[in-house]
C-alpha cells in the first residue's frame, strides 16, 4: 500500500461504523407528515413525489469527522413533541393502504446514466419525453403523471446534495483545523455539485454514487432493509480513475482511501445480517478480461475496512490475470470472508440461456448474495420464496414405497406442487404491488421504465423473473442415498421402523443414527450414488421451474442458496434420514452438509461440479472452511489451485472462510473481544458474534480442510 494511504482516517471511520445504529424513522417521519398535509390535493402519485421531496428537504444532514464521502442516516433523537407525533403518523400509515410484499433493492441500479448525465441531465430526458405526450389520451395521462413525480423525486436528491453542501460550508467554516477545514470545504463543493450535474473526477464520481444510493435506500412506501448493490465499479469508475492519475490530479493512495470510505458507509445504510457490496473482473461486452488497478484496490477494501461490508465478488473467467486471482486468495487466507469468487462463464452462459444478449449478461450483480440480476435492468425477485427440500422429503414418508422411483415420483410431485402454490403467491403479490405502490425515483435508474412510462413496480422493468432457492439439497440427497442403501438394498429397516426413529429425534436409536452416518454415502466425498441423487434433484427442478417460461420473457430461474433459512428452516424441521438430529442447521448451500466431508477438499469440490449449475442463475453457493493454522509454505498455491479447478470444472460461487476452530470457540465464550469476526454463512457474511446460537453451532461444525 502507498505510504500516504490514510490508515488512520480509515481505523476511526470503521470502528464508528461498528457501533453504528440504523433507523430511518426521521425521514419516514417527514414523509408521512408530508403526505397527511396534502392529502386531497393532488394525485396520489403526485402527493408521493412531494412528500419525497420534502422529506430529503427536511431531514438532517450528517458528516462524520473524517469523512470524505458523506451521505447517511440521521439518528437524532426525536423530542417529546416528536415521538408524540410519530405514533400519530405511523397509524395513518398504517391505514393509507396495504404494506407490500416481495421483494426490492437486489440490484444495481444504472450508475453510468447517473455518472455521464447527472440528475438534472435525467430530469432534461424526462422533460422531452413528458412534452410527446397527448394528456387527453388515458395512457398518455398516465405516463404524464409518472414523469412528473420522476422529476419531482429528482429535484428531492438534488436539494438534499445541496442541504449536504451546505452543513459541509458551516462546519468549514467553524472548523479550526485548517486540513480538515480544506477537506469540507471540497467536500461542500463536490456536493454543490454531485449528483446533480456529470462527475468531473474521481471523488465526485465516488461521491455522486453512494449518494444516490443512499437516497434510494429511503423507501416509506416499503419500510425495510435497503441492499442496493454498487455494480461494477473497476468499470464505470475507470475512465475517472485513470485520467485523475495520468493528469497528476489523483494519486493511487488518494484513490484508495475514497473506496475505503464509500465501503465504510454502506455498514452504516445496510443492516448487519444482510449482503451489499459490488463485483469485479470478469469479461466485458467485447469479451475482454476486465482487469485494472481498481479490481484489485476494491478487492483490498475488504482487508482495509475489515467489516462485514462490503460483500465483494471477483468475477473470474479463463482470461483472469493471475494477480486478480492471488490478490483475492492472500486476502481470504488472512481470515477475511471476502472475496467471494464466482465464475463468469458459467454466469453468463446461463443469462444467455435466459434471452439477455452478450452485451447485457456480461453486466451482472450478485444480488446481495450470489442471486444474479442483470445490472440497471432488473426488478427481479430473489429468493422468492425458500422451499425447505428436507421437509417435502419428510412429508412424504409416510407410507412404504416398493422402490426408489415409487419415492421419488412422489417426492417429486410434492415438489412441483410447493413450486406452482409459491409461484401464485409471489405473482398475487407483484400484482398487489402493481396496484398500490411505485417508486419514481428508483425508476429513473432502471431501463426501461422511463423509455417506456412505466414505474418499476407496474411492469417497467426490462427483466421481472422470480427467483424460487431451494434449501437443503445435501441433506435431501444423503436422506435418499440412506433409504436406498439400508432400506432397499440391506433391507435393515422398513419405513414404519424409519419413522419411529425420525419422531423419536433418534432417541433410543443412536445406533441406527451411526449406522446411518457411517455405512451411507454421503455427498462431498466424490461417491457416485449421493452425487448423482443432487445431480438428478438439481436437474429435476431446473426442469420443473422452466416449465413456467413465458413468451412475454418471464422466468422461474431456481437458486441452491441459503442466507440464513437453512438455520430457520432446520429450527422447524424435524430429525431427517442422513441422520440429521431435529434442529439442527441444514445444508449451508450447494455443497456437503456440516462435517460430512472425509476425504479433503478435493473430492468436495469434485462432488459439487458433477451437475450442471448454469441453470441456477438464481445463485448457488458452495462454502469451504479451512484451517488458519495451516497457511503456511505452498499453501496459497495450493488454495489458488483448488479454487481454479472448481472454476473450470463449471462451478458456479466458491466462498472460503479460513478461520480456527479454536478461535470460534473463545468467540463465542468471549463475545466482547470478538465483535468484528467476521465469518461466511449462506452466501453472506455476517459478524460471528450476532449470529443465533445454532448458526454459531452449524459454523463451527463445518469440516475445517488443512491445505
Amino acid at each position: 500500500m502507498d505510504a500516504c494511504y490514510d490508515q488512520e482516517r480509515i481505523e476511526k471511520l470503521r470502528e464508528s461504523a461498528v457501533q453504528s445504529t440504523l433507523s430511518y424513522r426521521e425521514f419516514y417521519y417527514h414523509f408521512y407528515k408530508a403526505m397527511r398535509e396534502g392529502a386531497g390535493q393532488k394525485p396520489y402519485e403526485l402527493r408521493y413525489a412531494d412528500a419525497l421531496c420534502a422529506s430529503f428537504e427536511r431531514t438532517e444532514p450528517v458528516i462524520e469527522d473524517g469523512e470524505w464521502i458523506v451521505g447517511r442516516i440521521s439518528n437524532r433523537p426525536f423530542s417529546p413533541e416528536e415521538e408524540a407525533e410519530w405514533e400519530k403518523l405511523q397509524t395513518y400509515a398504517m391505514a393509507a393502504g396495504p404494506s407490500p410484499f416481495g421483494q426490492d433493492s437486489h440490484m444495481t441500479v444504472d450508475y453510468e446514466r447517473l455518472l455521464r448525465k447527472g440528475t438534472a441531465g435525467i430530469r432534461a430526458d424526462i422533460r422531452r419525453l413528458r412534452e410527446k405526450l397527448d394528456p387527453v389520451l388515458p395512457r398518455d395521462l398516465e405516463k404524464s403523471l409518472f414523469y412528473q413525480a420522476c422529476e419531482r423525486a429528482l429535484e428531492g436528491v438534488e436539494r438534499f446534495a445541496r442541504r449536504y453542501s451546505e452543513h459541509a460550508a458551516r462546519l468549514a467554516e467553524a472548523c479550526g483545523d485548517p486540513v480538515r477545514k480544506e477537506e469540507l470545504a471540497q467536500i461542500a463543493e463536490i456536493c454543490a455539485r454531485v449528483p446533480q450535474y456529470p462527475a468531473r473526477d474521481f471523488h465526485e464520481a465516488v461521491q455522486s454514487v453512494h449518494f444516490l444510493t443512499f437516497c434510494l435506500c429511503n423507501k416509506p412506501l416499503k419500510p425495510s432493509s435497503p441492499q442496493y448493490q454498487l455494480g461494477r465499479p473497476d468499470r464505470y469508475l475507470w475512465p475517472y480513475y485513470e485520467r485523475g492519475i495520468r493528469e497528476g490530479r489523483l494519486t493511487r493512495a488518494k484513490a484508495q482511501t475514497l473506496l475505503d470510505c464509500l465501503a465504510i458507509q454502506i455498514n452504516h445504510r445496510v443492516p448487519h445480517g444482510l449482503s451489499s457490496g459490488y463485483m469485479v473482473g470478469g469479461r466485458d461486452a467485447e469479451g475482454r478480461a476486465v482487469s485494472n488497478d481498481l479490481t484489485r484496490m476494491l478487492m483490498r477494501t475488504v482487508e482495509q475496512v475489515r467489516l462485514v461490508y462490503p460483500s465483494v465478488g471477483l468475477c473470474w473467467c479463463r482470461d483472469t490475470p493471475e494477480e486478480d486471482l492471488e490478490t483475492a486468495a492472500a486476502i481470504i487466507r488472512k481470515g477475511h470472508s471476502h472475496p467471494a469468487v464466482f465464475n463468469d462463464e458459467v454466469i453468463q452462459a446461463g443469462l444467455r440461456r435466459l434471452g439477455l444478449p452478450p452485451e447485457e449478461a456480461c453486466e451482472y450483480i450478485h444480488s446481495t448474495c450470489v442471486e444474479i440480476t442483470p445490472i440497471a435492468s432488473s426488478n427481479v425477485w430473489v429468493a422468492s420464496p425458500y422451499t425447505n427440500l428436507v421437509q417435502k422429503l419428510l412429508d412424504v414418508l409416510d407410507r412404504e414405497y416398493g422402490s426408489m422411483e415409487e419415492l421419488f415420483s412422489a417426492y417429486s410431485a410434492r415438489l412441483s406442487e410447493s413450486i406452482r402454490q409459491n409461484l401464485i403467491a409471489e405473482e398475487t403479490s407483484r400484482l398487489e404491488r402493481e396496484r398500490f405502490h411505485f417508486d419514481p425515483l428508483l425508476s429513473c435508474f432502471v431501463r426501461d421504465c422511463l423509455e417506456t412510462g412505466t414505474d418499476i413496480e407496474r411492469g417497467g422493468a426490462r427483466y421481472n423473473w422470480i427467483m424460487p432457492s431451494f434449501v437443503g439439497l445435501s441433506n435431501a440427497a444423503d436422506a435418499l442415498c440412506a433409504i436406498e442403501t439400508l432400506i432397499f438394498d440391506q433391507k435393515r429397516w422398513t419405513f414404519a421402523e424409519l419413522r419411529r426413529m425420525l419422531a423419536a429425534n433418534f432417541e433410543g436409536f443412536e445406533a441406527q443414527r451411526q449406522l446411518i452416518l457411517r455405512r451411507a454415502e454421503k455427498y462431498g466425498n466424490d461417491a457416485d450414488r449421493p452425487d448423482g441423487y443432487v445431480k438428478r434433484l438439481s436437474e429435476w427442478i431446473a426442469a420443473e421451474c422452466e416449465k413456467y417460461s413465458r413468451p412475454d420473457g418471464f422466468r422461474l430461474v431456481p437458486s441452491l442458496f441459503c442466507w440464513v433459512m437453512h438455520d430457520l428452516f432446520g429450527q422447524e424441521t424435524g430429525a431427517s434420514p442422513d441422520g440429521r438430529t431435529a434442529g439442527f442447521p441444514l445444508g449451508d448451500g450447494s455443497g456437503p452438509a456440516q462435517g460430512r466431508e472425509e476425504k479433503g477438499p478435493t473430492a468436495a469440490v469434485l462432488s459439487c461440479t458433477k451437475w450442471e449449475h448454469t441453470p441456477f442463475i438464481g445463485g448457488i453457493a458452495m462454502n469451504m472452511k479451512f484451517s488458519k493454522k495451516y497457511f503456511a509454505g505452498d499453501s496459497l498455491g495450493k488454495m489458488i489451485s483448488l479454487i481454479r479447478t472448481y472454476l473450470k470444472r463449471g462451478g458456479f460461487e466458491l466462498q472460503i472462510n479460513v478461520v480456527d476452530r479454536d478461535t470460534l470457540l473463545a468467540a463465542r465464550e468471549q463475545p466482547e473481544l470478538y465483535r468484528d469476526l467476521v465469518v461466511r454463512i449462506g452466501g453472506y457474511s455476517d459478524y460471528f458474534t450476532k449470529l443465533s446460537p445454532t448458526m454459531q453451532a452449524e459454523v463451527i461444525e463445518r469440516t475445517e480442510y488443512a491445505l
